[in-house]
């Protein structure tokens, strides 16, 4: 099931700089994460993620049968992770060709906020390189790797990530001293 063979043109694709370019929303060989409003305010660790070709153009699956290209269902991007192409057989070829093969197939999913999600799909594209030589991506995997190695993609989008839970905990933990209390 490894992606292994590119055509002709994907064999001629060019890859773009190569560097992250937040403001232009270009996330070369990158996975992407935004919050999901109400739900990541509650469990901030929880997300929703794409995956950028090596061009950039991110992909991301949001509703049944549809993989969006370069408009995430949440907004831009508030962190990312930058992948290795070392970790690729094949270079950004194998990749972008294993990105268009999983967001092919998921064009025909239903999408479901549990289990064969935005993770499932970044994770499918991720298994399919395999990458790192590893074909045990999953939806786990996934967001332990971007809450703790993610970058954000500048300190407003920080906030944007950590001021909403923080207001609500917040307020919580004061009603809650507030009705002991008095």
């Amino acid at each position: 099931m490894f992606c292994e063979y590119m055509d002709k043109e994907e064999q001629s694709a060019q890859v773009i700089d190569g560097r992250v370019d937040a403001k232009n929303n270009r996330f070369p060989l990158c996975l992407v994460w935004t919050p999901i409003p109400f739900i990541s305010w509650l469990l901030p660790f929880i997300g929703h993620l794409g995956i950028a070709l090596s061009t950039g153009v991110i992909h991301d699956f949001s509703t049944s049968g549809y993989v969006s290209e370069d408009h995430m269902a949440f907004g831009k991007p508030c962190r990312y992770y930058k992948c290795d192409l070392i970790m690729v057989l094949g270079k950004h070829q194998q990749w972008d060709r294993c990105v268009r093969m999983a967001s092919n197939e998921y064009r025909s999913r239903q999408h479901n906020i549990f289990w064969d999600n935005c993770h499932s799909h970044v994770a499918l594209a991720l298994n399919l390189m395999p990458y790192g030589r590893n074909a045990n991506w999953n939806m786990l995997k996934l967001c332990v790797l971007m809450f703790f190695k993610g970058r954000y993609v500048s300190v407003l989008a920080f906030f944007q990530h950590w001021l909403p839970p923080l207001i609500i905990y917040g307020l919580a933990i004061g009603g809650i001293l507030f009705a002991v209390l008095h």
